[in-house]
């Protein structure tokens, strides 16, 4: 498969590959909301942070990217592609952002680039991963299209040790309205 790393931008949103300079950005922007970290596998807040970063880090099978919102010219989160694969699935997950674009079409936009990147570059299935309590994740996959295949039951636990249950959803390429 292709490689998936670049920037890609669209009206308000632009995705560029995670480095160095976006760190100190992102610690900010992950502060912001210190609620949601109770349903993240990972810690993103305080000490945490440099810890859950250097375990992406070290994770050779996900593409990084910041999340840009160009309107106010600032950093408002992270996204990955998670574990692309030679039969043309890939993951998109790790997502965070602000509370400041949440509700506004802004994590609408951003997939949307995401999923259009994917299929242009081969792949035919996108899954999404996410906890059972988070409502408002589940809520937004469905609406870009992807169907709920089924529910994975305690198998991750995270970093408050509360062992989750994993709702899968599945996008095919044929499926894709845009």
């Amino acid at each position: 498969m292709a490689n998936l790393s670049g920037v890609l931008e669209d009206h308000s949103v632009r995705l560029e590959p995670l480095e160095a300079h976006h760190l100190e950005p992102l610690r900010a922007a992950c502060a912001e909301d210190s609620e949601i970290w109770q349903i993240y596998p990972v810690n993103m807040l305080a000490d945490g942070f440099d810890q859950a970063i250097a375990d992406f880090h070290s994770t050779i099978s996900w593409v990084r990217f910041a999340v840009i919102d160009l309107a106010h010219d600032r950093l408002v989160g992270m996204t990955n592609y998670i574990n692309p694969d030679a039969s043309g699935v890939v993951e998109i997950g790790g997502t965070y952002i602000s509370p400041s674009v949440r509700g506004t079409g802004f994590n609408r936009q951003m997939k949307t680039l995401m999923i259009e990147h994917a299929f242009a570059k081969g792949f035919t299935r996108i899954e999404f991963r996410v906890d059972t309590r988070n409502l408002r994740s589940m809520a937004a996959v469905s609406k870009l299209g992807a169907v709920h295949e089924g529910t994975l039951r305690r198998n991750r636990v995270t970093w408050t040790g509360y062992v989750r249950d994993t709702a899968i959803f599945g996008l095919l390429r044929d499926d894709w309205a845009g």
